[in-house]
């Protein structure tokens, strides 16, 4: 239940929250009142899936010498709790710390506008990690129906760098975790998003965690193989360098339509084309007198 109490909420918050409006008890929406931790849920719109412990216990022990200074931001739900927008490490470290209240900015918003105060809160911090940042952004777009134009304002990044991040989400698995945990960073993902063939890439991967590749020398690795010549792969049904010099040559030699058809294991068909009787005892005659010339 909320209720009207400040204390060690840092100058001037206090008379604030003495201040708000209540309805029937309880504080509207758009105030800053105190609210009780265990009213607060969490929020399923949280971008940021880990939290560092010890920063964490810091947060905590500064929040019980000096109280809440900065108030989180949360709505009011129909059952009477609250949900958690903004400041879920201010939240956290609240509960460890042991309070038993904080001071909430409390919000009237939809569905819709508390996923986009969440990402974009807290992308803005740039606190995350950059799957984390990606994953924010493909929330935006897809739950708020945003354009990378709209996302692009509302974040306050460049259209570019909205589309790098969400790029990194075409990244195999093990890349991206390997950026969440960030054993690589960001400028060696984007050098390795070139790299197209999979164990290839894993294969670069491994050496930047094995060897503390810089992200010149993985740039340079993939230009390098970029420019590289590549086999020529030959294609299902192909003929060989043989059959298609001797098809060419009876080509010439019958002047006529010759055409061979090759299986893997080298049998097929030589096909000659005649356009009339006449034509045919042409090419007949041919191939005779060449047998004969033998």
């Amino acid at each position: 239940m909320a209720k009207q109490k400040s204390g060690g909420l840092g100058r001037g918050l206090g008379s604030i929250l003495i201040d708000a409006d209540l309805t029937h008890g309880r504080p509207v929406a758009d105030t800053i009142s105190m609210v009780a931790l265990d009213s607060i849920v969490a929020n399923p719109y949280q971008p940021r899936k880990e939290f560092d412990g010890e920063a964490l216990a810091e947060l905590a022990q500064s929040i019980k010498q000096q109280g809440l200074i900065t108030p989180i931001t949360v709505r009011q739900m129909e059952d009477g709790r609250y949900q958690l927008i903004a400041g879920e490490r201010r939240f956290r470290a609240s509960q460890i710390a042991g309070l038993g209240e904080v001071p909430a900015y409390i919000r009237a918003v939809t569905d819709t506008q508390m996923m986009e105060m969440a990402l974009v809160e807290n992308i803005q911090r740039e606190n995350l990690n950059a799957m984390e940042v990606a994953l924010a952004y493909k929330a935006l777009v897809e739950e708020c129906s945003l354009t990378h134009e709209e996302l692009s304002e509302k974040v306050g990044k460049s259209r570019s760098s909205i589309t790098n991040y969400l790029r990194l989400l075409n990244l195999p698995a093990e890349t991206q975790l390997a950026l969440s945990k960030e054993e690589i960073s960001m400028a060696h993902a984007r050098a390795l998003i070139n790299v197209e063939d999979t164990d290839r890439h894993l294969e670069l991967l491994h050496a930047i965690k094995e060897k503390h590749l810089s992200v010149r020398e993985v740039e340079q690795m993939v230009k390098a193989e970029k420019e590289r010549p590549q086999p020529r792969v030959k294609k299902k049904g192909e003929l060989p360098a043989s059959h298609v010099a001797a098809r060419e040559g009876l080509r010439n030699y019958l002047q006529s339509v010759v055409e061979v058809k090759r299986t893997q294991r080298g049998k097929g068909t030589l096909t000659i084309s005649f356009t009339s009787d006449k034509d045919f005892e042409r090419i007949v005659a041919l191939l005779e007198g060449s047998k004969a010339a033998e």
